[in-house]
């Protein structure tokens, strides 16, 4: 199991929540996953976890969004207000390109390198933040390990994402 050797310059922790199923479609797609090999240094597991946060961790997560160029227009006011005064100027994004195909859109993403603890244990992965996304509070999380089965978590377990 790989682990990022960095110092934490952000921690976010939150709880597992199940997504729309969906992330699969796209982590399989060939010109996302050679630039996953860049981030993750292998193939990244074709989905994503999803760890809902709030609270701080929500401040921490939308000053993420906006260092990444995602406008995050209907979170609350105090939320904004607290992101706009978390310092993210040592953290570096990953910039996953879109692409077209077969008259598809398919967007592109900033990611950012993390490691996942749960249960005494901790696995490299990546915050993966798409351009155009729905979740406001759900970060989606890529790694190249199936990470429900490989730190033994579900619904509703709280785990800790550390940005170096």
């Amino acid at each position: 199991m790989r682990v990022w050797r960095t110092r934490t310059l952000m921690r976010l922790t939150g709880t597992v929540s199940s997504g729309l199923g969906r992330a699969h479609v796209f982590m399989a797609q060939e010109h996302y996953q050679t630039q996953f090999k860049s981030i993750l240094e292998n193939e990244a597991w074709p989905g994503t976890l999803n760890v809902r946060v709030a609270g701080e961790d929500l401040a921490a997560y939308v000053a993420l969004r906006n260092l990444s160029g995602v406008d995050t227009l209907d979170i609350d006011d105090e939320i904004r207000s607290n992101a706009s005064m978390i310092d993210v100027s040592e953290i570096s994004p990953f910039r996953v390109r879109g692409f077209l195909r077969e008259g598809r859109s398919f967007g592109g993403a900033s990611a950012f390198q993390a490691t996942i603890c749960s249960n005494e244990q901790e696995l490299a992965c990546a915050i993966l933040i798409p351009d155009l996304t729905r979740h406001v509070d759900v970060v989606e999380v890529i790694a190249i390990e199936f990470l429900r089965g490989t730190l033994e978590i579900a619904d509703g377990d709280v785990v800790s994402l550390n940005l170096g």
